[in-house]
């Protein structure tokens, strides 16, 4: 395959101006170009423009692919719904990485894997991972502990991705519900090839998420209990912001209030990590090897038993195989040949099975003398062991 190159933009806050169209635009003459998206292919050539500039002046969205195994997502939201610190906890050297830039931080996420076969239409398109970015405005850290999962699963399968002395750092806090990923979540680990055994190995302290039943009544009561100047704050806002802005920062709020509080689980080493995730999934071969070896026995029995049938039923009248066997000869069609040879194959196991393998080599051998003048089917014969 040629080279190839893809580029998506999105913009989900608010939609690009004019002036802000007309300096995109001047960026790509191929590209697909709305108030709210950036679409360009290149099966030759490099976008003239820069991602991370893109990111801070016009778009909440990027998401690149590479046929030489590069994939890369980055999201922005305002600096208000996630902080810095919270995010460096879960960055992973060129993988993994985080920065502000004006009102707003950026989360950039990699996964490489030059081995990999490159199927553009395999990987999760942009529509079915931006979910996450509304997820992480309303606190959710899944996708971050995600992609630190897919920085250390790189780590595991290249010495180089990161600094070996890493193997002792600690996981970052896990989040409640990584056994539980919203479908989102899913394509995001899909998309940065998190290693299954690795996040299996993750949730196994990751606290199950939180079930409220009066979910409508908790946040109607919330919203009537704030004071009468926050919610005129909070209004205005929504007439001069964008309004999802402002509805992801009252939801953090809301869950922060009503979330009940969990200790955090003993934080594990990345060898540790890795360790488990390696035993996990020497366990889950050696299961399928031993399912597979199981399968095999018992279609191996199943076919000696029908075999066994078989034979016993030639058993009954063996002359009138040797004559059906002629007349597939005679017809000298290949698919009769392969037949033919069958036959005597189990003729010949029938011959040892009852002493009388000394009948049957001198049957098959004049069979070979009267029909040597045949290329095709002595070559099956031979193949055949007869």
């Amino acid at each position: 395959m040629s080279e190839y190159q893809y580029y998506e933009f999105l913009a989900v806050d608010r939609p690009l101006d004019d002036r802000q169209l007309a300096e995109v635009r001047a960026l790509s003459t191929r590209a697909r170009i709305t108030a709210t998206s950036f679409v360009n292919e290149y099966h030759w050539g490099n976008f003239r423009g820069d991602p991370n500039r893109m990111m801070g002046r016009y778009y909440d969205a990027h998401l690149y692919l590479a046929n030489w195994g590069t994939q890369r997502i980055m999201l922005r939201l305002p600096r208000g719904l996630l902080d810095i610190d919270v995010a460096r906890d879960y960055c992973v050297g060129d993988q993994v990485m985080a920065w502000t830039t004006g009102e707003y931080l950026v989360l950039d996420l990699t996964s490489e894997d030059e081995d990999g076969d490159f199927d553009p239409d395999a990987v999760a398109p942009m529509s079915a991972i931006v979910g996450v970015r509304a997820e992480l405005a309303a606190g959710d850290l899944r996708p971050l502990h995600l992609a630190w999962l897919a920085g250390y699963g790189t780590a595991e399968a290249d010495d180089y991705a990161v600094d070996r002395n890493a193997d002792q750092e600690l996981e970052p806090p896990v989040p409640p519900g990584l056994a539980t990923l919203t479908a989102a979540q899913r394509a995001l680990a899909d998309f940065l090839r998190v290693d299954d055994d690795l996040l299996a190995v993750a949730a196994q302290t990751s606290a199950p998420l939180a079930e409220t039943t009066d979910v409508t009544g908790q946040l109607a009561a919330w919203v009537q209990d704030l004071p009468v100047a926050e919610k005129d704050r909070l209004l205005l806002r929504i007439v001069e912001d964008p309004a999802v802005t402002v509805r992801a920062e009252m939801l953090r709020r809301f869950h922060g209030a009503y979330r009940t509080p969990l200790a955090a689980p003993p934080r594990r080493t990345v060898a540790d990590l890795l360790d488990a995730a390696a035993r996990r999934r020497g366990d889950r071969e050696r299961q399928v090897a031993a399912r597979r070896a199981e399968q095999q026995a018992r279609r191996h029995k199943a076919r000696s038993l029908a075999r066994e049938k078989r034979i016993d039923e030639l058993a009954r009248d063996e002359e009138a195989t040797w004559s059906r066997i002629d007349a597939m000869i005679a017809t000298r069609k290949p698919i009769e040949y392969d037949a033919a040879v069958a036959l005597l194959t189990d003729l010949q196991t029938l011959a040892e099975r009852e002493g009388r393998g000394d009948i049957f080599t001198q049957r098959s051998q004049a069979l070979r003398h009267t029909h040597a003048r045949k290329p095709r089917l002595i070559e099956r014969l031979d193949r055949a062991g007869v």
